[in-house]
């Protein structure tokens, strides 16, 4: 059985400016949703985790091969005018947030198309909630909005206009990210940093 709902995707409205994106509700089918969130690493500081770097169930397992599966490059790809099929991927995760965290940016020129999958069930904190914006300088110049509640998906093709962020929040915060990359050793540095990244804040004991 299919995990993801990828007519729920197609059937999303495309957004081509200032650049483009979507957000696709119940992206995870609501029977599976459940079991999947059972089986979500358990992390315990901030920042960006590659997936590799945790521990996860087998329902979660499931979820990121068809997260990373052919099928979804094509859907992705056909969506927002790319071929991503064959395309290297970067699957990272975060478990919480802190108050740091949300501050505006673009993503970098590596990446093609960023997708941002929500593990939170009915989120109510104003704080954590993504903007999509129309500048780099305000976080209230806001185009839309969206909670991370479990199963949203928000994707975009990354541009130097697909400014992102959101309001501080600390606190538990989960979702899985997916990168398309331009190239395989993009995805490779970018991974390295991740992992230097969790090593250190071992280290720091945020655990």
């Amino acid at each position: 059985m299919a995990l993801l709902d990828l007519e729920a995707f197609r059937a999303a409205a495309l957004t081509n400016e200032p650049f483009k994106y979507l957000v696709a509700k119940n992206f995870i089918r609501h029977e599976a949703a459940p079991e999947i969130m059972r089986d979500f690493p358990d992390i315990a500081y901030p920042g960006l985790l590659p997936v590799e770097a945790t521990q996860f169930g087998p329902n979660f397992r499931a979820l990121i091969e068809e997260l990373t599966s052919p099928a979804v490059a094509k859907a992705f790809g056909e969506k927002f005018g790319l071929d991503l099929i064959g395309q290297p991927t970067m699957v990272t995760l975060r478990g919480r947030c802190q108050e740091k965290d949300g501050r505006i940016h673009t993503d970098s020129e590596a990446k093609l198309v960023t997708a941002l999958l929500y593990f939170n069930e009915d989120w109510e904190a104003d704080g954590g909630r993504l903007r999509l914006l129309r500048g780099p300088d305000d976080l209230n110049d806001i185009i839309a909005e969206v909670p991370p509640d479990m199963g949203t998906l928000v994707a975009f093709r990354r541009s130097d206009k697909s400014f992102h962020g959101h309001e501080p929040y600390v606190g538990v915060r989960r979702y899985v990210m997916i990168n398309w990359m331009a190239n395989g050793f993009a995805a490779q540095r970018e991974i390295m940093r991740h992992k230097i990244s969790a090593q250190a804040k071992k280290v720091l004991n945020y655990v």
